[in-house]
């Protein structure tokens, strides 16, 4: 553990401890208040209190008499998990856990993560049919987006048998979480049952299914390397280049594209679901619209390039003006303020004397650009403006006694327009 911290802590760091209360947790903070001198950092612990245990209460007691006894700073968060959470109660609990030590205010945020449980998260990954980044489990240090502080495993390299000797050598107490025995909890079955009949016939077991999570771990950075470098020509801000996608093998694709996602901060889609987006974007026809759903966002192909971006906002009615200086539209999901404005704009006499909503498309939509000319598809417009199809569908318009009178980013029915010196309303949106 000290070299850990040699590698990674400089002095007068402020560190957080997740204190549990169970075995790893407790002697992690046994071992690092003994080191404290000659690592000097400042030390706090935070223990996060899910509910779920009668005993829940005890623990979260223990942890606090714990730190007062040692004089370290400690927090207890409470947080409620709905028991019927669709991901199940164990991502429900680490999600919110997760929650809390992003806002941490510290520079390492230490967690107690063993040898075991790394050759146990490489098991479960291994028959998730995770590749070489979800294979390489736990990283020793890692900086998570979002997060104020880094996340710091000191005791990765150490076994559970060694923290139990450490502990009755040292008379350390812990509590014990009774729910670590249910074996309905696949990581517990695995620890409980098939970790101890691999090291029957494998000795030596846990230690080696750590060692190939680091070297699937070698294998992830040099994945990430070569994604780097394919994406100098590749990506440029938001936009990943299809040309480019195809003319890569289709397994240096589907890597170039997988970092494409993790560079927007999402969580990796299913290997199934990956393939299908690359399928999509390499292959589809050119005029083609696709548009593939991941999670809470969605990529899409437009004039060559790929683009992951939000889902649109769920349907909402159109909202009617009355007159406010500004105006939230939901089905747009944006603020249309409505300026006054002399000699351009809608006309204000119009507007007011008619029942002005505003809204998004609904298909069918008309509008005249130009005095004389002829009344246009929206639909038209929108294409030679080449505004991308994710964008089309939320774009907020304005009616006026049902007939189309603004169109943001298009433009307005010219018969509506304010005449020179004539009061007007100017609709923009708000950004």
């Amino acid at each position: 553990m000290a070299d850990a911290l040699a590698r990674h802590v400089p002095s007068h760091a402020r560190l957080v401890l997740g204190l549990s209360g169970g075995l790893d947790s407790v002697v992690l903070l046994h071992a690092l208040l003994a080191l404290r001198d000659q690592y000097p950092f400042e030390l706090k612990a935070v223990h996060v209190h899910h509910g779920l245990s009668p005993h829940a209460d005890d623990w979260a007691g223990f942890c606090m008499r714990l730190c007062a006894s040692r004089a370290v700073e400690s927090s207890v968060h409470h947080v409620q998990l709905a028991r019927d959470d669709a991901a199940g109660i164990e991502a429900a609990a680490r999600r919110e856990r997760q929650r809390i030590f992003a806002a941490l205010d510290a520079d390492f945020l230490l967690t107690a993560h063993q040898r075991d449980d790394q050759a146990e998260t490489f098991l479960l990954q291994a028959l998730r049919g995770a590749g070489p980044k979800g294979l390489a489990a736990m990283a020793e240090l890692q900086g998570r987006p979002g997060w104020r502080a880094a996340q710091l495993r000191p005791l990765l390299g150490v076994p559970r048998a060694a923290l139990q000797d450490y502990a009755q050598s040292h008379g350390v107490l812990w509590v014990d979480d009774e729910s670590n025995r249910d074996i309905r909890y696949r990581r517990n079955a695995l620890r409980r049952q098939v970790m101890p009949l691999l090291a029957t016939h494998f000795p030596g077991s846990s230690a080696t299914l750590a060692r190939a999570a680091g070297m699937q771990a070698d294998a992830a950075g040099l994945l990430d390397d070569l994604a780097q470098l394919d994406a100098v020509a590749a990506i440029a801000d938001d936009r990943l280049d299809c040309a480019m996608l195809a003319g890569l093998s289709r397994p240096r694709a589907r890597n170039l594209l997988r970092y494409f996602i993790e560079q927007h901060g999402q969580p990796m889609p299913s290997a199934r679901r990956l393939d299908e987006a690359l399928h999509q974007l390499r292959d589809a026809g050119r005029d083609a619209r696709v548009c593939v759903r991941l999670g809470a966002m969605a990529l899409w192909r437009f004039r060559g390039g790929a683009y992951l971006v939000p889902q649109a906002p769920a349907p909402a009615a159109s909202v009617r003006w009355h007159g406010e200086a500004s105006l939230w539209v939901p089905a747009a999901g944006v603020c249309v303020q409505m300026d006054g404005v002399i000699g351009a704009g809608l006309k204000r006499d119009v507007l007011t004397a008619g029942e002005v909503t505003l809204g998004v498309r609904q298909g069918g939509e008309r509008l005249r650009l130009h005095a004389g000319g002829p009344h246009r598809s929206l639909k038209n417009l929108l294409q030679e403006q080449a505004i991308p199809p994710w964008q089309r569908d939320r774009l907020p318009l304005l009616w006026c006694d049902g007939r189309l009178a603004w169109a943001a980013g298009i433009g307005f029915d010219a018969e509506l327009l304010a005449e020179p010196g004539e009061p007007g309303v100017l609709p923009r949106v708000e950004r």
